[in-house]
């Protein structure tokens, strides 16, 4: 999950001590046993049973679901074979990849290496297959650098190969069993070991070496890091290039690589604050599979920590300037992250997002946050059979899109 750019998150760093939880980091819930003091201006939210979020004191927490939500049918809409449909009359062409984010291995990130089962989780099989069924192609899975690159040896070191095998495992179950797109992502905003990542040769090393572990996966997507922040675009973009150049010198030639910017990676200020407009331009991968990655929440500040919207129209609106220098660059887009409440205005903004870029034929796909066995009652949750954006988001939102 993500935050966007803020005055509050630099303010905050500046007096961090040295046991506080970071901006959106983890500060309780069951079986958590790390620091759960906030940094300055955060509060420690309980967001599920499992989950306590490090959110700004003016957040007010989503309410708790009270009832139970049946899931809808499996059934899938029959799709003509034109770009057009009934969500969207005007798109030019359909998300080639769209599907969830599958959280759980990123959980207990104050807790390293943490314990499988108590600190973390992996995705559940049977959750893929409830969005298979439904009608969805691509995954996207959480881990942390952390648990697969240890501290006694660092980035440049030999992996855990416990917790490399449990990446692999539900990897190989989403493309070979099941034939659809597994997205690999750390989860570390570009940070190791709580400080930020500068060393492109340690980086582009990393990456190589997962990329040798899944080279043969054509239907692996390799995305470089996710929302790095509070770090400058230029060298978020020169991170990003080493990863780029160092997968494709390990043979990984068939993969799309997904790059992140800083500030969260956030769409609605790629060409503003970040800086991002001014470097990811010139992003080159020789095998020309390279797409940039943005993610979006229709909150009053972007973070996707609220359940309401500012408007119906605010998805489209936020993603306008991103699609505009997209085109300018030649470029395509990917929306790793979308996430909003459960009611109409959402729903609509939702609905005007994805159609939006439908619309303007350079996104070529999108992602909902998140599914995982561990949300609760998390008001984003759309893990089966009942997490809370089941019955409507689900087949209001995103359905219709597919």
């Amino acid at each position: 999950m993500m935050s966007l750019f803020s005055s509050l998150v630099v303010a905050a760093l500046a007096v961090r001590s040295a046991f506080a939880v970071g901006p959106y980091g983890q500060c309780g819930g069951s079986n958590y046993s790390g620091p759960t003091e906030c940094d300055a201006g955060y509060a420690c939210t309980i967001v599920n049973s499992f989950y306590h979020q490090c959110l700004p004191s003016t957040v007010t927490a989503p309410p708790t679901q009270t009832t139970t939500v049946q899931p809808p049918t499996t059934t899938t809409a029959t799709t003509t074979s034109n770009a057009g449909s009934s969500a969207c009359p005007g798109a030019v062409a359909k998300f080639k990849y769209f599907g969830v984010n599958q959280s759980g291995a990123e959980f207990g990130e104050n807790v390293i290496p943490g314990t499988l089962g108590k600190d973390y989780t992996w995705p559940s099989p049977t959750s893929v297959d409830y969005f298979v069924n439904q009608g969805f192609n691509t995954f996207r899975i959480a881990f942390k650098l952390e648990r697969l690159s240890p501290l006694a040896s660092g980035l440049t070191g030999a992996f855990d190969q416990t917790y490399l095998n449990g990446l692999k495992t539900i990897v190989n179950y989403i493309t070979n069993t099941k034939g659809v797109f597994a997205v690999v992502e750390p989860h570390n905003y570009m940070r190791y070991n709580g400080q930020v990542i500068t060393d492109t040769n340690a980086f582009s090393t990393w990456w190589g070496k997962l990329a040798n572990e899944f080279k043969s996966n054509d239907k692996v997507i390799f995305d470089i890091m996710n929302e790095p922040h509070t770090m400058g675009a230029d060298i978020t973009f020169n991170l990003n290039q080493a990863a780029v150049n160092a997968i494709r010198a390990a043979g990984a030639t068939q993969q799309l690589i997904l790059v992140e910017g800083t500030a969260w990676t956030g769409a609605w200020s790629w060409t503003g604050s970040s800086g991002n407009s001014q470097y990811f331009g010139a992003i080159r991968d020789p095998n020309n599979n390279v797409a940039i990655e943005m993610h979006q929440y229709l909150d009053s500040d972007s973070s996707g920590t609220s359940p309401n919207c500012v408007s119906s129209n605010v998805g489209r609106e936020r993603l306008a300037s991103a699609t505009e220098w997209l085109k300018q660059n030649n470029l395509k887009g990917f929306l790793g992250e979308i996430g909003a409440g459960s009611n109409s205005q959402c729903i609509q903004a939702v609905k005007g997002a994805l159609c939006a870029m439908q619309e303007s034929g350079v996104w070529i796909g999108a992602l909902w946050w998140a599914a995982g066995p561990w949300w609760g009652d998390y008001f984003q949750s759309i893990e089966p059979p009942n997490g809370a954006a089941i019955s409507q988001i689900l087949p209001q939102a995103l359905k219709p899109f597919m």
